[in-house]
């Protein structure tokens, strides 16, 4: 079977579980076609992710001349095709309240979509996230080009689904996969019970092969690490609130920042505003294997977000036996309890600082331990390889279905 796999932007370097999901498709013998709506504008730091980039297809980056001859030809070629599509185009555009230019560049990202995964023979094309590319794939769908799915990941896709239409994708999608029981709720509290059934957990996974236990031990100069843009969701300011209080009793503790964005001036500001230059450190954009190396030396990832679906940072540590300080939001529960780190309410700087001290008080072999038990969790939920046939095995069961366009869907 030919899957197209389509996201907005890829490869980004925050999304490798992307790379790795269709990697473990390819070698269960899965054919996947790489397409994305526009190609990453900053540089990528990892040789897979620019391997990625490489192989793949981009509907809107460079291709705007292309994306006008395209509708005129669709026009043409496939008018009733295109005025089925017209038909859902519509509804978007009243859902989202406007957006006429947005969701016109949408329909001619179908149209090339239709087209390409024509000549490329796509028999199903899945989608990351539920919002613009799940958008693409409908109006292609509805061209007459091959049927669909997405993986929903949250938070933001929860927050309007009225306006994204999450109801008509899933109502239109061949089946909707749901990295977390979370997620998997909030898609039915979208769609409706009717279509519960289409909603699969498929969980986000690693490689175990390439995240062994770390050998590194818990001493004093073990610093907390945090990964993840800079940006307000990932409250790295608060880390810096917080490291200012604990640094009184904890003069030497050491917090490693990695990853970049529009946060990184709010970030440096307030380090310099408490003078903790000799206690954080802000590294950037890291390639994959230094970021493995960073977490396999950290006291604990400390992650206290205020919106994430289920961060694959979280399972990277815990694999590499490393305690995950997080917060109690979406699906991080549904991994993190206090057997395996710590977990605390969002937003709160007295609690990040509380169990960054309550960390660097717990004896290394009580760290070992909790980090031994999130290992554990990853290898039951998280392996790559088993969430791949999961996915693979929704894949074999629309094989046989009509890449026709359904009925008429809610709205």
């Amino acid at each position: 079977m030919k899957i197209g796999y389509l996201s907005n932007t890829y490869p980004v370097t925050s999304s490798t579980f992307i790379r790795r999901e269709i990697r473990a498709l390819e070698g269960q013998g899965i054919t996947v076609m790489r397409y994305a709506i526009r190609r990453w504008a900053d540089q990528l730091v990892d040789p897979l992710d620019r391997e990625e980039q490489a192989k793949t297809r981009y509907l809107l980056t460079g291709q705007v001349p292309r994306l006008i001859t395209g509708l005129f030809a669709e026009a043409v070629t496939n008018p009733i095709g295109l005025g089925r599509a017209i038909g859902t185009w519509g509804r978007l555009v009243r859902n989202a309240g406007g957006g006429l230019v947005r969701h016109a560049a949408y329909l001619m990202e179908a149209i090339s979509l239709r087209r390409q995964a024509r000549a490329d023979g796509i028999a199903h094309i899945h989608a990351h996230f539920s919002t613009n590319a799940a958008a693409v794939a409908l109006l292609c769908h509805r061209l007459g080009g091959p049927g669909y799915s997405f993986t929903a990941h949250g938070p933001d896709e929860f927050i309007d689904w009225g306006r994204s239409s999450l109801a008509l994708k899933v109502a239109e999608a061949r089946f909707v996969a749901a990295i977390s029981q979370y997620c998997r709720v909030q898609l039915t509290l979208a769609a409706g019970m009717a279509h519960r059934d289409k909603i699969h957990i498929v969980r986000c996974g690693l490689d175990l092969s390439e995240f062994p236990p770390s050998k590194a031990g818990f001493d004093a100069s073990a610093p907390f690490v945090c990964v993840g843009r800079l940006c307000p969701q990932k409250a790295q300011v608060l880390i810096v609130e917080a490291t200012a209080r604990v640094v009184r009793s904890h003069p030497q503790v050491k917090v490693r920042l990695i990853g970049d964005g529009e946060s990184r001036a709010d970030v440096e500001a307030a380090i310099a505003r408490h003078g903790l230059e000799a206690n954080i450190e802000l590294l950037g954009w890291q390639a994959n294997d230094v970021v493995r190396a960073e977490l396999g030396r950290a006291r604990a990832l400390l992650l206290p977000s205020f919106a994430e679906g289920l961060p694959v940072v979280i399972m990277e540590a815990l694999a590499l036996g490393r305690p995950a300080i997080s917060t109690f939001i979406a699906g991080i529960p549904e991994l993190v309890d206090e057997s395996c780190g710590w977990i605390i309410p969002a937003g709160s700087v007295d609690h990040i600082a509380e169990v960054m001290a309550a960390c660097l008080a717990t004896p290394p072999q009580a760290l070992a331990d909790k980090g031994a038990t999130g290992r554990a969790r990853v290898q039951l939920a998280h392996d790559i390889d088993t969430n791949a046939r999961t996915l693979a095995a929704c894949f074999a069961a629309v094989k046989q279905v009509s890449g026709q366009p359904s009925g008429v869907a809610p709205r």
